[in-house]
């Protein structure tokens, strides 16, 4: 069991709104190894494990990733508020506007919505926590956006 405090687990502020940063970003929200699909995978690979103390740890794992969801929210939200349409339109993030405007919806960089087949839950301990391994390594190192990109 576990208390939502209700608040995010570290506060974000972001005062200059950035739309093509938000198109990177996006991923991190709901891309194949983002936190919405790292929550899923937690969660629904606990029911298979048969020692307590890991099902214990898949659950605060699968829980701590929606509190990471809930900061990505947070951070693209901040960083598309208040943008205009023309400032947008420059930018990759106007593909995913033109669907959701800045309203948050998980989606990779790409634009391919999340997907459960993202998701690798085989019921097998050792499948699963390589799985575990190989999503959590996967998260990409951002360079520096160019001013020619």
């Amino acid at each position: 069991m576990w208390t939502y405090d209700k608040k995010l687990q570290y506060p974000v502020k972001i005062k200059n709104p950035n739309p093509k940063l938000a198109s990177l970003i996006i991923s991190q929200l709901g891309g194949p190894d983002g936190e919405l699909a790292a929550s899923m995978r937690y969660l629904n690979q606990r029911y298979s494990m048969p020692w307590g103390e890991v099902t214990g740890i898949l659950t605060d794992v699968g829980t701590e990733e929606l509190a990471h969801l809930e900061m990505v929210a947070a951070i693209l939200y901040q960083l598309t508020r208040n943008v205009s349409e023309d400032e947008i339109a420059k930018t990759p993030f106007a593909t995913y506007f033109v669907d959701h405007t800045t309203g948050i919806y998980p989606v990779s960089a790409s634009g391919i919505p999340t997907d459960m087949k993202y998701i690798g839950v085989k019921g097998d301990v050792i499948a699963d926590l390589n799985e575990d391994l190989a999503a959590d390594a996967a998260i990409p190192q951002m360079q520096p956006l160019s001013k020619n990109r």
